[in-house]
């Protein structure tokens, strides 16, 4: 599934080449992904100028001076393409301009689109309950200290729990603890406050380089121009099972499993 890297990847790529356009033509090819296609999308967004693209955890939004914002999911295996060469069965939703054409291709069908009034995003019900942002000013060692306060849950988990922190996904808190020294298992609780000022600029580090290098390729996902993004290929401990820590004194990365999700960790370096 894509994630929040690869979320902020699409965004900025889209940003390029909508931001400030105006929108000449939508086409739906399908009533619907994971749910039905709004059904004044295509009355919406034609004619509708794009007033900026912005990204909420692991959803995109494009914002329009008609006061309304489509918001979509990657789902899956969901991914933009911009003007593509030919037209694909799996191409859902076109939208065009003067200049370009814009298709959600989902060979799955597990993402999703949605319109918002702009002035009730905050509110609007997928994005209500949501803890700050990863990348924001909001999420710092002492707001995820107070969420943490008193929870037996192992700390992976709790990365994990939108509400807690909005936008991260099994990579990159593998990932983030992994840089920090934290155990996956470790209750939320439980985690030091050191651990804790390690683990902000760890979850932050590792999204930017994530997002630097075009995200991560994992099954379906390319970026907008159809580029794949090579940060699979600096993964510390997602994926590495039985291979050797990079740190010179870690141990044999393993692997184990947490609410229904693989975990990757060094036994020597994570405690």
């Amino acid at each position: 599934m894509p994630e929040l890297p690869e979320v902020e990847t699409t965004v900025r790529g889209l940003a390029r080449f909508l931001d400030g356009a105006r929108i000449t033509r939508v086409a739906l090819n399908r009533p619907d992904l994971r749910r039905p296609f709004p059904p004044d999308l295509v009355q919406v967004l034609t004619g509708a100028e794009v007033t900026g693209l912005s990204r909420r955890a692991k959803y995109g939004l494009i914002h329009t001076d008609r006061e309304q914002t489509m918001v979509f999911h990657l789902g899956m295996s969901g991914r933009w393409r911009i003007d593509p060469a030919e037209p694909d069965k799996h191409d859902h939703l076109v939208i065009e301009t003067a200049d370009h054409r814009f298709a959600l291709c989902d060979p799955r069908r597990f993402g999703s689109v949605d319109l918002v009034p702009t002035s009730g995003l905050e509110t609007w019900a997928s994005f209500a309950a949501m803890g700050p942002e990863p990348l924001g000013p909001d999420l710092g060692p002492a707001q995820l200290n107070a969420a943490l306060k008193g929870r037996s849950q192992a700390i992976k988990l709790c990365l994990l729990d939108q509400r807690i922190v909005a936008g991260l996904g099994n990579i990159y808190v593998c990932e983030a603890l992994w840089r920090a020294g934290i155990h996956p298992r470790k209750a939320g609780g439980k985690v030091t406050k050191p651990q804790l000022e390690r683990l902000v600029p760890a979850i932050r580090e590792v999204l930017e380089q994530s997002i630097r290098d075009g995200g991560s390729t994992l099954r379906d996902f390319a970026q907008p121009d159809g580029e794949l993004g090579y940060f699979a290929t600096r993964f510390d401990v997602y994926g590495r099972e039985g291979e050797a820590c990079r740190h010179a004194d870690g141990g044999i990365i393993r692997r184990l499993a947490q609410g229904g999700r693989s975990s990757w960790f060094c036994p020597n370096c994570q405690r």
